[in-house]
């Protein structure tokens, strides 16, 4: 029966398939013809068609699982320093959250790489089955360690369940809609950032953390449904083996293995992993504690780290059967050039935001609750920005003039956050409140396009293994944002706390304040000459901050240039599916191997 397809819908690359089962592994725009079949249409050559109806379903999905899990990130971090305290192990919250750091950033290469070779639903499935355990665990610990473990399988089901929403919507929409669209899992963020604190104190002013973090078990679950309902209605599911049984027949065991081996890259996959862990964990573990970085574990650490960079690169280019990022994509400039910037984007902004709240209160005098909604002013203006750049790109098929008016309006917001940097004057809280609503309304311009640049530089069933290590890229950008805001808050505000309050008398005020300044800061109002010291202290920091931001810009600017500016399709492949390999990276060349 036919049926009508939405404009925002890749349109078939070769023949219309109704009719033909819709087994696939792991690219929802391609399937195997049944294997009883006489005649087989290869994977490569043909594309899912859906309808309206399936579209919309998939999508509301995607916005119904988008909507829970940032939710409950945006609660669970609250619920966490609860019950830290009540194993009596705050200390370990860092602890915890370095493991979810790397788990977040090492977990996105072999994510993408399983979502190709098993197949998109049923990583779902194990995505959220992993997640709700996590989650259990976490709700029925009965102690940290327990905590521990439950906070690290959470993490893993929450980095696979973003990437595959993201993954998903590729597989659906052509190549013009795809910034648009993109943002559907991400607009719940626009209202989540505004009531989670209240959600937050409701449920723990009614009952305990054990409850906020176990009612997820059910919810997520709910609202993962859709997701997995509409993908399997559409047919879009399958096996590894699937795909290849019209070509390859039976097979024995230790060659069906052999393959499995070459297509998930297992190699390639081990060293980004190793890459990732070894180089983050120090980085998240250190901070801005000079000392900590003469360690030897954490230099040795570092060096091995980039050493399996190294190996990764040289695996992926010259060894590997099937790469997890193919050749064509290591030597082409635009794509590394949209892969640093977003880096640069999230170090950049890593090294402003880490203390924001901190600078909010101390230094501008904002009311807890005006500072709480002030650092979600980033979420909620870049997701705003980008719904209206997404389209806008849909209109003009254009994505690179926007992203280098993003890094503009970046470098724009820095130079008034420099500019405004300290003061209670309402001259000064206007000017942080304008640059931080302008620091999101750049991201809405860089972020998510230059993710679709990369998917338009990929082939179509390179565009998981591209968004994989594009998620794990900018987590890396963070964290090592992160760092250098450490060292610059660690080495320098003491020393400036020391020099501005030498006039008065008690020699450990100046410390107080750094190590407790929530606590001590509120005895002395604004007006009086320690308040005054102590908002030049925190501002002199905070223009060494946002300087050292604004100087991330320039290298990003520099990039800029070599961004490609291709003409986005209507067809779910980008540029990158008439690109000619010399080598193939697709199974279909190594099927003598099997």
């Amino acid at each position: 029966m036919a049926t009508e397809r939405t404009p925002l819908v890749a349109e078939p690359d070769a023949v219309k398939t109704a009719g033909w089962p819709r087994h696939n592994s792991g690219d929802l725009s391609k399937h195997t013809a049944n294997q009883s079949t006489t005649t087989n249409i290869p994977p490569e050559e043909s594309s899912v068609a859906l309808s309206a109806f399936s579209h919309a379903f998939v999508l509301i999905g995607t916005l119904l699982i988008g909507w829970s899990y940032g939710l409950d990130g945006l609660l669970r971090s609250t619920y966490q320093s609860y019950a830290a305290s009540e194993f009596g192990k705050h200390s370990l919250l860092a602890t915890i959250n370095v493991l979810r750091n790397v788990i977040a950033a090492a977990a996105y290469p072999p994510a993408a790489k399983l979502a190709d070779v098993v197949g998109r639903l049923e990583l779902t499935v194990v995505s959220v089955v992993v997640y709700v355990a996590g989650t259990a665990i976490q709700a029925t610990s009965t102690s940290v360690t327990w905590f521990i473990v439950g906070a690290v399988l959470y993490q893993i089901g929450y980095t696979a369940i973003i990437l595959l929403v993201e993954v998903v919507i590729a597989d659906i929409t052509s190549m013009r809609s795809r910034l648009l669209l993109s943002y559907v899992p991400a607009v719940p963020f626009m209202v989540n950032a505004w009531v989670s604190g209240d959600i937050a104190s409701i449920v723990m002013r009614n009952t305990t953390w054990r409850w906020g973090i176990g009612m997820w078990c059910i919810i997520y679950t709910a609202s993962a449904l859709p997701m997995l309902i509409s993908l399997y209605q559409a047919g879009l599911y399958g096996s590894m083996d699937q795909q290849h049984h019209h070509k390859i027949g039976v097979v024995r065991l230790h060659q069906r293995l052999v393959h499995a081996f070459h297509r998930l890259d297992v190699v390639g996959i081990g060293l980004a992993v190793t890459a990732l862990a070894l180089i983050l964990t120090p980085l998240t573990t250190a901070g801005g504690h000079l000392s900590r970085w003469r360690d030897p574990a954490a230099i040795a650490s570092l060096t091995l780290g980039c050493l399996c960079t190294v190996g990764f690169v040289y695996w992926e280019s010259r060894c590997a059967k099937i790469p997890l990022m193919p050749r064509y994509l290591l030597v082409d400039r635009g794509v590394i050039a949209a892969l640093a910037i977003r880096c640069l984007l999230n170090l950049a902004w890593a090294v402003q935001a880490n203390y924001l709240y901190t600078v909010l209160i101390v230094a501008f005098d904002f009311s807890v609750a005006l500072a709480t909604q002030v650092t979600a002013f980033f979420t909620f203006f870049g997701v705003l920005s980008g719904l209206i750049v997404g389209a806008i790109v849909y209109r003009t098929r254009r994505l690179k003039p926007f992203i280098l008016l993003g890094i503009i309006l970046l470098a724009a917001s820095f130079s008034i956050l420099i500019w405004f940097h300290s003061g209670t004057s309402t001259a000064a809280r206007n000017g942080m409140l304008a640059a931080q609503a302008l620091l999101g309304v750049a991201a809405g311009f860089c972020a998510y396009p230059t993710q679709a640049l990369v998917q338009s530089a990929s082939k179509r069933e390179h565009v998981s293994a591209m968004t994989g290590i594009y998620l794990a890229i900018f987590n890396i950008g963070s964290a090592v944002g992160t760092c250098i805001a450490g060292v610059i808050w660690s080495e320098v505000l003491p020393s400036t706390l020391e020099d501005n309050l030498s006039f008065q008398q008690n020699s450990t005020l100046a410390r107080s304040i750094y190590q407790s300044p929530f606590d001590v800061v509120p005895h002395f109002p604004v007006g009086t000459p320690i308040r005054s010291a102590v908002i030049t202290s925190y501002g002199k920091v905070q223009v060494l901050l946002a300087a050292t931001a604004l100087g991330l810009c320039v290298p990003m600017i520099a990039i800029g240039p070599w961004l490609s500016n291709p003409k986005l399709s209507e067809t779910q492949a980008g540029y990158g599916n008439d690109r000619e390999e010399e080598n193939d990276d697709d199974s279909d060349d190594d099927n003598d191997e099997v």
